[in-house]
């Protein structure tokens, strides 16, 4: 089917709105009541939501839109193109940034935080950076807004402005932007080479005169910056760190932003700049995938020795993103169209999960695992949540990461790799068994996870604000604001688990994007 291009500057409005938001929120945030900053959030969220999804059609029919802000030099433009794998991650982070704000209002209110203008401002600006990862038609734009998502991310990281996190951020920063600048090295190379860098769908290296040697070392380049942002092993250290951050951020780095453009970013460097082909050639993908499986499993393993909720979160994150990079390192239609689903799965679920651990923050003030015991039974609706996204992150039938795991495991058989099957089972049950432990401990009789009141002060001594109502008073009284988001990214994940192209058809996007990419073999 050809394809049909719409010049439009819908996708800079996309990208753009949120940047709206930040300067607005900036330059009045401190000067309005919070319910006014709380709001031009809410909108800008929702304008972005709107202005991505009314692309979709177009897209699933074979059309983009594209438009070129200016240009830097012949050749290399500003420029946006929203292609069916764009369009995924897209979808994925205007629908979440949807709700993690409204949950972010509860959590920042309940938990009486402090630099809240800041926090809004830079949440704003990473969602800017993302769509214009998303969207990016070529290199050099893919490397301006994944630069900005570094360090828009940054502020969030050192929200609360004490030591450790002050520590984690500087970790954080020394991570992404030296392994981003070994991916600048490497695209100046490309440009040098080729003299283009715009993203073809199969990649656009394979027919160059360039020795295996030099292309095996700007693979590695290219894949670094993605491999560090995703948490693959050994350059993961950063983000078990980054969790001293509020848990938002931490859903914004997990779900939302960050470690999903990590994966992107190694889909669209093998499937649309080096091509399953010159990949295959140079048996870059054998690491690749090696690293990802090793990854997976060594992950898992960590995980079950976390006491802390959100570390025993975000070493889930390290092992079940490497999915993304396993399903792209193995070279077939099938597990790429499952490595890009799975980015949409896994986000729907780790967001659940941070947020009903934020929620159980904000009303007892237990972050570890074993202070935990009887929450469940004062919070049943919150870990009920939590219980059902356990079971969909290990794979469970009828949750979505039960089809993308299913795709990528199709393709390691159809590619003759079945020992990557047997990562794929193991790492399922070692999913359960860091997780159920945390469902059986909330549920536990014996309660000593009561909800505390006597020390709910904030660090001013001033008592905190009287809770918002629940959606079930008497059964479960926590704030309505940190509930409802995660019920309803419960309700996306069964709804594509039980129908993959509900509402904007994200599964055939997916499919849409590996047909396009092409394969090996």
């Amino acid at each position: 089917m050809s394809e049909e291009v719409i010049i439009s500057m819908r996708p800079f409005a996309a990208a753009g709105i949120s940047l709206l938001g930040a300067l607005v929120i900036i330059c009045f945030g401190n000067r309005v009541a919070p319910n006014v900053r709380e709001s031009w959030s809410v909108l800008a969220a929702l304008g972005k939501g709107m202005l991505v999804f009314s692309m979709v059609p177009a897209v699933l029919s074979g059309k983009v839109y594209q438009a070129t802000l200016f240009q830097v030099a012949e050749g290399i433009g500003l420029t946006l193109r929203t292609d069916p794998a764009g369009m995924v991650f897209a979808c994925l982070a205007s629908f979440l940034w949807i709700l993690t704000t409204v949950y972010s209002i509860g959590y920042m209110r309940g938990h009486r935080e402090k630099n809240q203008t800041g926090y809004y401002a830079c949440f704003a600006l990473c969602l800017c950076a993302t769509i214009g990862i998303s969207f990016a038609a070529n290199l050099a734009t893919f490397f301006v807004f994944f630069e900005m998502l570094t360090l828009a991310t940054y502020p969030l990281v050192v929200h609360y402005r004490d030591g450790e996190s002050r520590r984690a951020g500087r970790k954080y920063l020394a991570y992404t932007l030296i392994s981003g600048q070994v991916m600048l090295f490497g695209i100046l190379c490309i440009y040098a080479l080729t003299g283009r860098g715009d993203f073809t769908p199969g990649g656009f290296l394979s027919g160059g005169t360039a020795p295996s040697w030099a292309m095996e070392g700007l693979f590695a380049a290219m894949i670094l910056a993605g491999a560090v942002k995703a948490g693959i092993m050994p350059v993961h250290g950063w983000l078990p760190d980054a969790m001293v951050a509020p848990t938002p951020v931490s859903a914004l780095l997990h779900a939302v932003a960050v470690v999903k453009a990590g994966g992107f970013c190694i889909i669209r460097m093998v499937g649309y700049v080096f091509g399953p082909a010159l990949s295959a050639r140079l048996a870059a993908d054998t690491l690749l995938a090696l690293l990802a499986a090793a990854t997976i499993l060594a992950a898992s393993l960590i995980a079950m020795r976390q006491d802390h909720l959100k570390r025993r979160l975000a070493y889930s994150t390290i092992g079940q993103l490497s999915y993304v990079a396993l399903g792209a390192a193995l070279l077939a239609p099938v597990s790429m169209a499952g490595a890009l689903f799975h980015i949409v799965a896994h986000g729907l679920l780790k967001i659940t999960m941070f947020m009903c651990a934020g929620a159980v923050f904000v009303r007892t003030h237990k972050a570890y695992i074993s202070q935990m015991r009887g929450v469940g039974r004062s919070m049943p609706l919150v870990m009920g949540l939590f219980a059902v996204a356990s079971f969909g992150i290990a794979g469970m039938p009828f949750l979505p990461a039960f089809i993308s795991k299913l795709e990528i495991g199709l393709g390691a058989y159809e590619t003759g790799h079945p020992a990557y099957l047997a990562v794929l089972a193991a790492s399922s049950l070692l999913s359960l068994a860091y997780f159920l432990p945390v469902v059986w401990t909330a549920f536990s009789l014996e309660k000593t996870g009561e909800i505390e009141r006597e020390d709910k002060k904030d660090k001013t001594g001033e008592e905190e604000p009287a809770m918002q109502r629940g959606l079930f008073p008497g059964w479960d009284d926590t704030d309505w604001r940190l509930v409802l988001p995660p019920l309803l990214t419960v309700s996306a994940a069964v709804i594509l688990g039980i129908w993959p192209n509900a509402g904007a058809g994200i599964f055939e996007l997916a499919a849409m994007a590996a047909k396009e990419m092409g394969a090996v073999g």
